[in-house]
């Protein structure tokens, strides 16, 4: 049984053993990168501005807020995370959308990615969004058959900004 929650601190070493797999397999994730000071030395600090994050407290200038998510089995190990940004700005319109979802490394391929997008969107459907956007690069065939495996229509693609990498962009109405 897979359940999606809020992160907590209960979840601090699968937590930290989840990044270790993307470092491990040299995958970057800026977030935590930015962040790993703050999670190595004070995870619950790092759990507070999750939260701060999902009501609007000390954002960044051009941020939004946005509510992070751990899918987790009955076990407690971290499948993925999923962020559902409250609302867009231009900059998200282009990349970013309001769902961003990651599946670790060594559990991939197993229809997580599938499962956490459905459970977040039915998050922003209980938020009262009535469609979302989602956004991948082109080549990301995993990521576009997922979010087609939930309603996801193709509207248009582009050019990333200073970048070959073309963005697609979908649709998917709640």
């Amino acid at each position: 049984m897979l359940k999606l929650i809020n992160p907590t601190c209960d979840l601090y070493l699968e937590f930290i053993n989840m990044v270790a797999e993307y470092q491990k397999l040299g995958e970057s994730r800026l977030f935590y990168q930015n962040n790993l000071t703050l999670i190595q030395e004070d995870f619950s600090a790092y759990i507070q501005y999750l939260e701060n994050n999902s009501k609007g407290i000390s954002l960044k200038p051009g941020f939004v807020p946005a509510t992070t998510f751990w899918l987790v089995t009955q076990g407690k190990v971290i499948l993925g995370e999923s962020q559902l940004r409250h609302w867009l700005v231009p900059t998200l319109e282009h990349r970013g959308g309001h769902i961003g979802y990651m599946i670790r490394p060594f559990q991939r391929s197993k229809g997580y990615g599938t499962k956490i997008l459905a459970m977040t969107l039915e998050k922003a459907r209980n938020m009262g969004l009535s469609r979302v956007l989602l956004t991948c690069e082109q080549d990301n065939l995993a990521s576009a058959r997922i979010i087609q495996k939930n309603q996801g229509k193709l509207t248009s693609e582009g050019f990333l900004e200073n970048s070959d990498k073309i963005i697609s962009r979908y649709w998917i109405d709640l």
